[in-house]
């Protein structure tokens, strides 16, 4: 039978905490993408909608406070 030395396995926090940092920066760059295309996403349904009075949203207004 032959032994083999195997070292005793340690943590490395190291490497734990550039993990992390690294699945963190990911979570950052895809809500940073999502944000972005949401953002341009309602940017251009609101100027393709024609555009709105004051007249039309105090109208609604002042019927809600009469319910």
């Amino acid at each position: 039978m032959t032994w083999i030395k195997v070292q005793k396995p340690s943590l490395d926090l190291v490497s734990v905490i550039l993990s992390a940092i690294g699945v963190a920066a990911v979570c950052v760059g895809v809500a940073l993408a999502f944000g972005i295309a949401l953002g341009i996403a309602l940017i251009l349904r609101r100027r393709r909608l024609p555009p709105r009075s004051w007249d039309d949203d105090c109208v609604h207004l002042l019927e809600a406070r009469r319910l």
